[in-house]
């Protein structure tokens, strides 16, 4: 960003932080939003950052350049093992909305309650990320709707049919007495520390 003045960086990091991938408001939105006297003002940062293409038109609405999204991902991997030497690199930004695909129409997030699930590392207060999907394959962690109610376990099949496994021993086989549709698939988690 060095090519922004101070100012200009300023106001491209709040928009960043109150809009990420969603359109811009309008010129009036953003000035009451930001506290500025006039909607010439946010006008002429807008014209500054589309021109340096810090900003794209998208079916005539503004919108923050993907490339300026996400956190800085290092080319350097860090060992878990023994500390190393970090170099100063960033090979480009990443999007956890692209990486985990969130944008997509299909993709939901659900937070998990409970511990069944905590053999494989999905623990409780993880975020599920999953994509609505009517079928599974066999060993697919699945967000499933058994006898009326919503689980996330794995999907299975023995000689006596489907039924879904919690990864946690304290559990027993989950077995449809009447219904079991699965909603979507699990595609991957978000946690906290």
């Amino acid at each position: 960003m060095e090519t922004l003045t101070k100012k200009q960086k300023i106001f491209f990091e709040k928009l960043k932080e109150s809009y990420s991938n969603r359109a811009l408001a309008s010129y009036e939105v953003l000035k009451n939003e930001f506290n500025f006297k006039s909607k010439n003002s946010i006008k002429q940062y807008i014209e500054v950052l589309v021109k340096k293409n810090f900003i794209t038109i998208i079916d005539n609405k503004f919108y923050i350049n993907k490339n300026f999204l996400g956190a800085p991902l290092c080319s350097t991997a860090i060992k878990a093992g023994f500390a190393s030497f970090i170099e100063d690199r960033i090979e480009k930004r990443v999007s956890f909305d692209e990486i985990m695909n969130l944008n997509s129409p299909s993709a939901f997030i659900f937070k998990v309650s409970g511990d069944s699930m905590m053999d494989i590392g999905i623990f409780e207060g993880d975020y599920v990320v999953v994509k609505k999907q009517p079928e599974a394959k066999i060993n697919d962690i699945v967000l499933a709707e058994l006898d009326g109610e919503y689980t996330l376990k794995t999907y299975k099949k023995d000689n006596l049919g489907y039924y879904l496994k919690a990864e946690n021993d304290n559990y027993p086989i989950f077995r449809p007495k009447q219904s079991l549709k699965i909603f979507g698939v699990a595609t991957g988690i978000l946690r906290k520390f």
